[in-house]
Parts: structure tokens; sequence; C-alpha cells
């Protein structure tokens, strides 16, 4: 039985250490297909431009800090195309961002946004982290 046992307890650590790594190393898309990627530097024109930034991270990163004015519409619980329509006309501009490169929430969100008929997404691929050391506007 222990030997069962120790067996069965190896099995399910192997598989979570596999799904960890796993998980760690899925990488974001260089583009989405219907947005414009940009760079920190891109994205922080748009800012000055007054262009919309739409947070999808979970409430406890939004919480953390995001960039300055930006709206959140965490991809999991609020994002829709109604959410969006509440805060945006279907031609208007906006940013989508979430964690970095290993964050796959932004190029999620900015597929939904299109397929929903948004045209004019930027999609941040660096996301916050990118934008806060930069030294750009946070909050």
């Amino acid at each position: 039985m222990k030997k069962i046992l120790n067996a069965y307890l190896i099995v399910v650590v192997t598989l979570f250490s596999a799904q960890s790594v796993i998980a760690g190393d899925e990488i974001s898309p260089m583009t989405v297909d219907g947005a414009k990627t940009v760079t920190t530097e891109e994205a922080k024109k748009l800012f000055d431009d007054g262009v919309l930034f739409i947070d999808v991270r979970k409430d406890k990163d939004w919480n953390a800090g995001r960039v300055a004015d930006a709206i959140q519409l965490n991809i999991k619980t609020t994002l829709s195309e109604e959410t969006m329509s509440a805060e945006m006309k279907k031609a208007d501009p906006a940013v989508v961002y979430c964690n970095g490169e290993r964050c796959l929430r932004s190029s999620n969100a900015a597929k939904k946004a299109v397929s929903w008929g948004f045209t004019n997404i930027y999609y941040y691929r660096d996301g916050f982290p990118a934008w806060k050391n930069a030294g750009y506007p946070v909050e």
C-alpha cells in the first residue's frame, strides 16, 4: 500500500511540475490579427493623444498599480462586447494591455475585441511592467 501511495504522489507531483513548466513557458504572440502591436514608446504616444487604455488583468494586479487613467475590464470577469461598447465606439482607438509577454490576457482580449467589430485596437504586448519600468504615468 505504501508503494502505491508513493507512486501516486510521484505521479501527482510530476504532473503539477510539468503543468507549471508548460504554463510558465507560454509566450504571448507577437501580433494579433486585426490589431496593431505597439511598443512602449508607441503606447506612450497614444496615451499622450488621449487614447483609452484597457487593463484586462485580474483585480489583484489592477489594485497593485496600472497605467494612469486606464479602465479595467478583467478578461475573465467583465470584458464583453457590451462593456467595451459602454466605454467606446467600435471605431475608437484603444490600447489593450496586461502583464507583458508571459501574460496572454491582452492578446486574447485584442482577439475578442476585433471579433466583436472593434476596428482600432492596439495590442500592447509588453504591458504594464514595461510601462512602469519606462517611468510613465501610473496610479
